[in-house]
């Protein structure tokens, strides 16, 4: 499974269409992005989905993790922080994949005015200057896209943790206090009802005509729910897109 392809389709290929670069905005949460690092000795990374871009500032825990700043810019052209994955163990890194994409479909599910509201936290493991891993904590902020529905930048936090900080996701209301755990968000309709049920008889090793009469539907309509399910998925194949979404809890 790419899933760094399917993040990619999902946060990149979303609606902007306006032509005003919103600067003093984007200018804004740099600095919000900058007061988390000095403030919170935090890793601050504010990428641009519009732009494929991120920028990246360098609290203390950085300097913990042998992180430095290079060529004395923290502008990185692309969403994804190399220098900063590449110290994610690995398993960790695969699990942090997944759960962006789930928290993403949450936050596009939710109504503009709700989505200031949530944010996610969880726990991984991130190499240390000397090459030992230790716990981190990750939490992840989204802003939308002031003159529409997509989601346009997202502010990703990390510092040191306790051990199994929640390490297997959470989403926060920060109005509220209340803690969800991710996994009961899977239900995200990544997938509609229908691509669910042909997909779930997919895996079971159904073919197109026997899918179309289970379902009463037509070999045309299966075959067009197949092809979105694969398109949605970011999979090659039908066994891959049964992999896929086994990872997101769809399955």
């Amino acid at each position: 499974m790419n899933i760094v392809k399917r993040l990619n389709n999902e946060f990149l290929q979303q609606d902007f269409t306006t032509e005003d670069r919103l600067a003093a905005a984007l200018e804004r949460h740099k600095e919000i992005a900058e007061g988390y690092a000095l403030t919170e000795n935090a890793l601050a990374v504010l990428s641009d989905m519009s732009a494929d871009t991120s920028y990246i500032y360098y609290g203390g825990f950085a300097d913990e993790l042998g992180i430095k700043r290079s060529s004395g810019s923290n502008e990185t052209p692309s969403i994804w922080e190399t220098i900063i994955f590449n110290r994610i163990h690995p398993d960790d890194l695969h699990k942090k994949y997944l759960h962006e994409l789930q928290f993403f479909h949450f936050m596009k599910r939710l109504p503009v005015s709700k989505r200031q509201t949530y944010y996610y936290i969880g726990g991984l493991r991130m190499k240390d200057a000397y090459g030992n891993y230790r716990q981190a904590l990750h939490r992840i902020f989204y802003t939308t896209y002031p003159t529409g529905n997509s989601l346009w930048l997202t502010l990703c936090l990390y510092t040191p943790s306790f051990p199994n900080t929640a390490a297997d996701g959470l989403i926060i209301n920060s109005k509220t206090g209340q803690v969800q755990a991710l996994d009961k968000h899977t239900v995200v309709k990544i997938l509609s009802d229908r691509e669910l049920q042909v997909l779930r008889l997919i895996e079971k090793g159904l073919m197109s005509k026997q899918i179309a009469e289970t379902l009463s539907i037509s070999i045309n309509t299966v075959n067009r729910h197949r092809q979105e399910i694969r398109c949605k998925l970011n999979a090659r194949s039908a066994i891959e897109a049964c992999r896929v979404a086994k990872d997101l809890g769809l399955l």
